[in-house]
């Protein structure tokens, strides 16, 4: 399976890149969440991405969503690929509710370091790696890119939440816990620990981000726990950190995996995923991207393929519109942009990351005058067609620019085209969509068709007697 690493399109607008969800507007009321194959250990992203992992974060988040409604409200609508969910727009609360029936993981370290108090919350000496807790103990941290353990009073007296909010945060939590609990001891697993997001919306706390998640959660199968609770291996992120720690040397922790490492952490998540919802995930081997691509057109979040029409001032502006109008029957998206290759070239990286690194397929058409810097820059720096469409006002304005938009460098292939329509055709051409195929086919056709009768009418008139 193709691991997905992110997602970037210039059609839509990113609102937020977190260390392993990507957050799209939707509309002024919602977002898409794209759960990346992106995985997080001891505050730093990976550079190995797990595949399938992000598909097994949406699918059992959206399980478990449409369990726990009776609990406490949440931001889910529903799934628009096993990737992505579309979410209603909340203000999030900067605090994670951690729900622990066990002692595991950074607090089982910081316990063994001699640790007794966390987060407000006091633990006898003499307990064992793993050990239940009489009842679940709650220990809450702040939200940001490096989360602080914080007691209850912590949080109110630094403003994160009011007393009345965190009484219902811990009684949410608390019950999710129980809930979450039941469930999967009927499914032989054990819930361990886990931790919880809220937010508000329409004046009313609601869960967000995910639940009961490999990644938010420590998950033990029962029957290994029963055997022996110290090494029990979990199905979820333990398995990682576990390997993380190991593999470490001088307090320095390696930032990539093995594959044989990413391959079981797969494998976990899926069994993960299987056990609690009792169907396996239908994952083929096609590019998470296209796949996304394709289900967000069906769903008309997005066109199944863009056309950006980049100018080198607004004095091309006229030009560009030509190239837009042609191109607006054929349903694909069009992105009106002005970059100066000369004079604000420092833009160009930014630009080469959001087309190049499109999910979607698209081409862009630079439009610029004179010294035409701009098509050899793009197509530099972009792995799409690029086209030049430089505009003209006469004969020698034309020379001009045919000189400077075709004179171009060894591995800068830039094609080069005047007519504005012409360039938005060839354009639709290069993004070689089945449908625009088709299209394309039958106005051939209908152009044969129409000359073909024209004849017909010019050899009748014109026959000789």
């Amino acid at each position: 399976m193709i691991p997905l690493s992110r997602f970037v399109s210039p059609q839509l607008k990113l609102l937020h890149r977190g260390k392993v969800r990507d957050s799209f507007r939707a509309s002024p009321d919602t977002r898409l969440m794209v759960a990346t194959d992106r995985l997080s250990a001891f505050d730093q992203v990976l550079d190995t991405a797990i595949p399938a992992k992000g598909a097994v974060l949406s699918g059992l988040s959206a399980w478990w969503f449409e369990r726990t409604r009776d609990i406490v409200p949440n931001h889910f609508i529903r799934l628009v690929d096993p990737a992505v969910s579309l979410i209603r727009e909340c203000r999030p609360l900067a605090v994670e509710v951690v729900v622990r029936a066990h002692l595991a993981g950074s607090m089982w370290r910081a316990y063994q370091a001699g640790r007794r108090s966390f987060c407000g919350v006091s633990v006898p000496d003499g307990l064992t790696r793993h050990q239940a807790f009489p009842e679940p103990i709650v220990t809450p941290t702040t939200k940001s890119d490096h989360d602080e353990e914080a007691s209850p009073a912590e949080l109110v007296a630094a403003g994160l939440v009011t007393p009345e909010q965190w009484k219902a945060l811990e009684q949410a939590a608390r019950k999710l816990f129980a809930a979450g609990a039941a469930t999967l001891a009927e499914r032989g697993l054990k819930l361990c620990d886990t931790k919880y997001e809220f937010g508000i919306f329409d004046e009313e706390i609601v869960l967000i981000d995910e639940i009961h998640t490999p990644d938010s959660s420590r998950i033990w199968p029962a029957d290994a726990f029963a055997r022996d609770p110290q090494r029990v291996e979990s199905l979820d992120k333990e398995y990682v950190r576990a390997w993380l720690l190991e593999a470490g040397q001088g307090g320095r922790r390696p930032r990539a995996l093995p594959p044989e490492v990413a391959a079981e952490t797969t494998r976990r998540y899926l069994e993960l995923f299987e056990r609690v919802t009792g169907v396996s995930l239908a994952l083929s081997d096609e590019d998470p991207r296209e796949r996304m691509v394709r289900h967000l057109a069906a769903q008309g979040f997005m066109k199944d393929a863009w056309v950006a029409v980049v100018m080198g001032s607004p004095g091309d502006l006229a030009h560009a519109r030509r190239i837009r109008d042609a191109l607006a029957p054929y349903g694909v998206a069009v992105d009106m942009r002005v970059l100066s290759a000369h004079k604000n070239g420092e833009a160009l990286p930014a630009l080469a990351e959001l087309y190049g690194g499109s999910a979607d397929r698209g081409v862009v058409v630079a439009v610029a005058g004179l010294s035409n810097g701009l098509g050899g820059a793009l197509a530099a720096n972009l792995p799409v067609p690029v086209l030049s469409c430089p505009p003209f006002t006469d004969l020698a304005d034309l020379q001009v620019n045919l000189a400077s938009s075709m004179m171009l460098p060894s591995e800068v292939p830039a094609g080069t085209i005047l007519s504005p329509s012409n360039a938005a055709h060839l354009a639709l051409r290069c993004l070689q969509l089945p449908r625009l195929k088709d299209r394309l086919a039958l106005e051939i056709g209908a152009v044969k068709d129409r000359l073909a009768a024209r004849d017909q009418e010019v050899r009748a008139a014109e026959r000789l007697p």
